[in-house]
């Protein structure tokens, strides 16, 4: 059974996309016109009008039959859940911000509580076509002509092209998913209990579909499990709870028994339910001050607006002006994920936590799904790792000394950190990090000249 979704235009998109293209001179670097981004990245500024991707923003074809999808490059996870939730469909990963794009994700490797057993969203790709450095669209698989591609565009963060169509795989979902908050005291306690429900899926005798977590201290630890059902389970809430209100998702999950908290949300709610409070980072703006949320309409509680106002104060230095008045130099902005592996993560928090005063901090598990490596992000096959996130800023001293220090550690122990934020590497640890021999031999296959800015010079120098 195939349902097609009413979008009609991706032929115009493409030609569109390719005009645009050929419009760029030779002498400028190419990019995206996008209005909005999930980079935490400075970025130089171009006066040369981007690529127009504006015809290539929807869901093509749900196949229910195969479980597949074919999505648009700059689809929004929020718009392909919209279109395959009523089929009783997700993708295999769906990352945490509405915002995030198919291709974005893709090229950028997004992560979700599912990873630990669905791996990165691009493991879920079947196929990709991709607009080139040479002005061409090529389709990459893993066993044709452009299966080096295929393998070396995950974390290439458009230096090697763009998505403008991925088929991709979709799995079956239930109506809600029923969670349960598991309070640790200690860090190895935690890591030991990722590791054996990673091992297992299970925990406690129920199947786990849905795993993450939060660190609030040393000593309060939390481990969210989820599990699809549908219909609330026996012992648990009866009615789904709502967090786009004056409720706040992470508050939820703090408990003191010994027992789990149990909550249950509808899935389409569970998909987003950090993006109501951007995890927690809506607090900075006082979307989490009763009086002030209750004036904030609901619409805007969203991962976007909140990424547009942090844009607006970097344009105008308004935070960094108020610590001038205060005597204080600016205060350094730490927004980082990292991948450690996960014997290393209790590690790594001990020493995050001593040395860095941020709290909270996400924790996401993943395992790579198959046997694959992929060149830029060198992952082990059938190891568990974590993602550490954390998103906040720290007070200013010598530029970038927070964001260094992290770099280092998690190097140390056998890490890698994400490039959608500021990046400090010298070129040689960067090149070791990200598949240097095999990025070099893709960019001059297929960015010759050199149109696609490099990927160095995008995350470390702001190209």
């Amino acid at each position: 059974m195939e349902r097609t979704l009413p979008v009609s235009t991706h032929a115009d998109g493409e030609r569109r996309l390719l005009d645009s293209f050929a419009a760029i001179p030779p002498s400028k670097r190419v990019r995206l016109a996008k209005r909005t981004s999930n980079l935490f990245r400075e970025r130089t500024r171009s006066t040369t009008r981007g690529l127009d991707t504006s015809g290539l923003t929807g869901v093509r074809v749900v196949d229910v039959g195969a479980r597949t999808a074919d999505v648009d490059g700059m689809c929004t996870y929020e718009d392909l859940v919209a279109a395959t939730l009523p089929l009783g469909l997700a993708p295999l990963v769906v990352p945490q911000l509405r915002t995030i794009t198919l291709g974005g994700a893709v090229t950028g490797l997004g992560i979700e509580a599912s990873s630990f057993r669905n791996g990165l969203p691009h493991e879920s790709v079947v196929e990709l076509d991709i607009l080139t450095g040479t002005g061409e669209i090529v389709t990459a698989r893993p066993d044709n002509e452009h299966a080096d591609l295929f393998r070396g565009f995950p974390n290439s963060y458009g230096s090697l092209g763009y998505a403008t169509r991925l088929r991709i795989e979709l799995e079956p979902v239930n109506q809600f998913v029923a969670l349960r908050h598991v309070r640790f005291h200690d860090l190895e306690s935690l890591c030991a209990g990722i590791d054996a429900i990673v091992g297992s899926g299970t925990h406690d005798g129920e199947r786990v579909d849905y795993l993450d977590g939060v660190v609030f201290t040393r000593d309060e630890a939390y481990l969210t499990l989820g599990r699809q059902v549908d219909e609330p389970v026996r012992g648990g809430p009866t009615v789904a709870s709502d967090y786009t209100g004056q409720q706040i998702f992470y508050r939820s999950i703090q408990h003191d028994e010994a027992a789990p908290r149990r909550d249950l949300l509808t899935t389409h709610d569970y998909f987003w339910r950090w993006d109501t409070d951007w995890f927690w980072c809506s607090r900075a703006f006082g979307a989490q001050n009763p009086r002030i949320r209750r004036l904030w309409p609901s619409r805007w509680r969203r991962s976007s607006i909140y990424w547009k106002l942090v844009a607006l104060d970097q344009r105008h230095g308004l935070s960094d002006r108020l610590e001038a008045r205060r005597g204080n130099p600016p205060r350094e902005r730490v927004v980082q994920d990292v991948e450690l592996p996960l014997e290393h993560t209790a590690e790594f928090l001990h020493w995050f936590l001593q040395e860095v005063p941020i709290e909270p901090i996400w924790l996401c598990p993943l395992r790579l799904r198959g046997d694959s490596t992929w060149d830029l992000y060198p992952l082990r096959p059938h190891h568990t790792y974590v993602n550490v996130g954390f998103w906040s800023t720290v007070p200013g001293g010598e530029p970038g000394v927070t964001n260094r220090a992290i770099e280092r550690r998690v190097g140390e122990l056998d890490g890698h950190k994400s490039l959608y934020s500021d990046s400090y590497y010298s070129r040689e640890d960067f090149d070791a990090l990200y598949g240097g021999d095999a990025y070099a031999a893709l960019k001059s296959l297929h960015d010759p000249l050199g149109r696609f800015p490099d990927l160095y010079d995008k995350a470390v120098h702001h190209a």
